[in-house]
């Protein structure tokens, strides 16, 4: 078969491909523009794509297309309507980042509770060492233990956050934004109730018409001074300018892995912020630990061992 891989730069340079060159001829290519896909996928039978858009328009084109492997859980880059119409298999991978959000989720938290910029550059500079006392406590930090994590989005990543905030002796409740209640392990809380209530506040949610602009001003004004703010979901759930805003009027402090435009525009408003230390930003990795994207490669190849199987 032809297999062609529209945006290897997606997945990491790191990563091992020659599992999938067992199933015939791996085309690869780093990063693939809107203009090139057409010409790149019109010969190939199998199409690997993470974030490279496959309209109508597109795979009409590719007469010989069998298979689209999205290398990702979402797939709102595929037109799966139109695939369905033509007899092209669409299939993505479930599953494979969990440990790895939940993880950067606490490396998130703990950077900012605990002041970790601040002190590392205070013994870096080389105040420490002339301060002449053993410690330095300019900068008092909180324990996760017995405060109250709220959580928007109680789904497969939402459950393992709540599951080692716990176990930090946190007491977990959440919002869900279907809704609809689900968890019976967990108190479910309104959104304004979760918002003013809790010390740490993370969301695990995906973008759509119930969370799109979720916290806003309004919401924001509801938190705790000093409450912490954790979006590792999407990055349209916080409107960012006031976000921007708030951060500048009193002290919170957030952590974000996504933002509503990605790469983040060198204007916006999160770039300018009075405090900067209030605010850790990182550019959607918490999905992309190497074992995350090797289970991420190995759920492709199982992929595409099943549909020619």
């Amino acid at each position: 078969m032809n297999l062609v891989l529209l945006d290897a730069e997606t997945l990491g340079e790191d990563l091992d491909l020659t599992p999938l060159e067992r199933f015939g001829k791996l085309t690869v290519y780093p990063r693939t523009l809107p203009g090139e896909t057409s010409e790149r996928i019109r010969d190939a039978e199998v199409v690997i794509t993470n974030k490279v858009v496959l309209d109508r328009e597109t795979i009409v084109k590719a007469p010989r297309l069998k298979l689209i492997c999205i290398a990702a859980t979402g797939m709102n880059n595929v037109d799966l309507q139109a695939a369905e119409e033509l007899g092209i298999a669409v299939k993505n991978v479930a599953g494979y980042s969990t440990p790895s959000v939940a993880q950067h989720t606490f490396a998130m938290l703990l950077y900012l509770e605990e002041q970790l910029a601040y002190y590392d550059r205070f013994v870096k500079e080389g105040s420490w060492s002339r301060g002449g006392l053993f410690t330095h406590l300019d900068r008092p930090f909180l324990e996760i233990a017995g405060k109250r994590w709220g959580i928007i989005g109680l789904g497969t990543i939402g459950r393992e956050v709540a599951k080692i905030a716990a176990a930090f002796g946190a007491q977990v409740s959440y919002y869900a934004t279907s809704g609809i209640p689900h968890a019976g392990d967990y108190p479910h809380q309104e959104l304004g109730d979760l918002l003013a209530q809790s010390d740490i506040i993370s969301i695990h949610a995906p973008l759509n018409e119930r969370t799109r602009g979720l916290i806003g001003a309004k919401e924001l004004s509801l938190m705790k001074d000093r409450a912490i703010l954790l979006n590792l979901g999407r990055g349209g759930i916080v409107d960012e300018a006031a976000l921007a805003a708030e951060l500048n009027r009193r002290e919170l402090y957030a952590g974000l892995d996504v933002t509503e435009t990605e790469p983040l525009p060198e204007d916006s408003p999160l770039l300018n912020l009075s405090h900067p230390e209030r605010l850790l930003i990182t550019p959607h990795i918490a999905w992309a630990s190497l074992e995350a994207r090797e289970r991420l490669l190995e759920g492709i190849v199982r992929n595409i061992e099943e549909f020619v199987g």
